[in-house]
């Protein structure tokens, strides 16, 4: 049976522009909705360099690279939350999700 909360018609939500560097994991950390539910999600340092090359691999060049792609990383979150597995709230972008 499939999962109606991850129909590909229905697109995470974003309401909540913060963000967070995890400096021991080397990642950002960001949030969206499904609905009521807050689902995690974590894209690595190296993983945003794909997206922005030029960025400075400083805590704040990190969340400025972030905040440069932030659009192109919330329709990859998107994609890999419509995949992803009933009952998991978190999730980490990675190169070969690009």
């Amino acid at each position: 049976m499939k999962n109606p909360i991850r129909s590909k018609q229905q697109a995470l939500s974003f309401p909540n522009e913060s963000r967070s560097f995890d400096e021991k994991r080397a990642r950002v950390c960001f949030w969206a909705y499904d609905s009521a539910i807050e689902i995690s999600f974590y894209i690595e340092a190296n993983t945003l360099k794909e997206l922005s090359p030029k960025m400075d691999h400083t805590e704040p060049g990190i969340l400025q690279a972030f905040d440069a792609v932030r659009e192109q990383v919330h329709d990859i979150a998107n994609k890999i939350y419509a995949r992803g597995e009933k009952g998991t709230y978190a999730y980490t972008l990675l190169a070969e999700d690009l």
